[in-house]
């Protein structure tokens, strides 16, 4: 029993890596303008997030290397895999600044005396402590402490906002999708299904046997889910244009100060693990783009120099208080080429029995990936196209033309996987 608990808190790390403050900004925003609508979106990209870490973890089991590793043997070009770990490493960059002034709006809720410079270096040394003093499996325990206290915080402000059961039921599986909520949805998906965390799985995997591995995974992501749909559900009460101060002044007028105070501890955790987790996703990311085993301390110089670079970039950008726009649109548009790029990868590994052995994809595995391979490719494209009208200072909206002709390329692609993957059956 404690070891399938420690297993358990191990895995948490994925939770912690998805739940950041871009999340709680997201499905506090669905909550606040569709209600329990948009929940049906989190219920998909739990399970879409479910399959693709899954996959990652298992290919890295199955084959005995890493996730780049197996990727570069596949294809057989070393630019394809730098590419992939690049971008990764991009977008982790990017948003770092993001997770940590997540974690100081959440500190700030509470107190405000202490300038933001003053949070946003200590949020830093603290990150980069935990990180340096020892091994991944401690650092991944004590992040999964830090979720429970998250996912507690979180579903106690939902639970004592009293929702309606079968109004969450609906949404959740009743699916709804219109002009104006399509955005909104798809940033959803977008922020649940993270290209960097599928790295951090990877890595996380290695030494694991399947079984230990989808016994602390699955449950992981599925409560990642669930925290997920706790904050669409405490944002659905708002009825003002969202914000984390103005969620913060709701719920200590209807709820009282000490919701209030829950709220703001689960957002200050949501962005402290996401800071840690990102600096480690990115430099497992591009370390497992160079070496052939995967590290086993933090404190690796091969794994460290590289978070040790997400962090500082992190605390550049928050000190200075300036938002790096343009980067965080680069990664925004190579994030939405790789994202599907990685589905696509895994799913043809996983019908690769060279490569992967006996650990091959299933009937079921097979029609879930080409489910979560489409739906990538979609909000691959649409990422791809925000980014660049954004960068040509473009107004941009979804009509349906767009919306039916993203479909159409998602479908070309489809088609050409499943072909793809037919013949890698017929020649193994």
């Amino acid at each position: 029993m404690k070891s399938r608990l420690l297993n358990f808190l191990f895995w948490l790390v994925i939770a912690a890596a998805f739940i950041g403050p871009g999340t709680v900004t997201t499905a506090a925003s669905a909550g606040a303008n569709f209600g329990y609508q948009l929940i049906w979106a989190l219920v998909f990209s739990t399970f879409a997030c479910a399959i693709l870490q899954e996959a990652a973890a298992r290919v890295v089991i199955g084959s005995g290397k890493t996730l780049s590793q197996a990727i570069k043997e596949q294809y057989s070009s070393k630019t394809l895999i730098l590419t992939i770990v690049v971008s990764v490493f991009l977008g982790c960059v990017a948003y770092e600044a993001g997770n940590i002034l997540g974690a100081i709006s959440g500190l700030a809720l509470i107190v405000t005396s202490i300038p933001v410079w003053v949070f946003t270096v200590v949020i830093v040394l603290i990150s980069a402590l935990i990180l340096f003093l020892d091994r991944i499996s401690s650092v991944a325990n004590f992040l999964g402490l830090l979720v429970a206290v998250m996912g507690f915080s979180f579903i106690a402000v939902a639970i004592q906002s009293k929702p309606v059961l079968s109004d969450i039921f609906i949404g959740a599986f009743m699916p709804s999708l219109n002009t104006d909520s399509v955005l909104l949805t798809l940033g959803l998906v977008g922020t649940t299904i993270v290209p960097y965390n599928i790295f951090l799985g990877a890595g996380l995997a290695k030494g694991q046997s399947i079984k230990q591995m989808r016994a602390g995974l699955i449950p992981s992501v599925i409560l990642g889910g669930i925290i997920s749909i706790a904050v669409v559900i405490v944002g659905s009460g708002l009825e003002s244009e969202f914000s984390f101060e103005a969620l913060y002044t709701y719920l200590s007028l209807n709820q009282g100060s000490n919701m209030a105070r829950f709220f703001a501890v689960g957002l200050f955790a949501a962005g402290f693990t996401s800071t840690i987790t990102a600096a480690l996703a990115g430099a497992f990311a591009l370390r497992s783009g160079f070496y052939t085993e995967e590290a086993q301390h933090t404190r690796d110089w091969s794994l460290m120099k590289w978070w040790l670079l997400v962090l500082f970039v992190g605390l550049v950008f928050g000190v200075s208080g300036v938002k790096p726009i343009p980067v965080i649109i680069l990664a925004q548009a190579a994030n939405g080429f790789i994202l599907p790029l990685i589905a696509f990868a895994l799913w043809q590994i996983l019908n690769n029995s060279n490569l992967v052995n006996h650990h091959i994809n299933s009937y079921f595995q097979n029609v879930s990936m080409a489910i979560t391979v489409g739906v990538t490719s979609m909000l691959g494209l649409i990422n791809v196209s925000k980014a660049l009208y954004t960068v040509f200072g473009l107004a941009f909206a979804l009509d349906g033309a767009v919306v039916y002709s993203i479909t159409g390329l998602t479908l070309l692609i489809l088609f050409y996987a499943i072909w793809n993957i037919r013949k890698l059956r017929i020649n193994n």
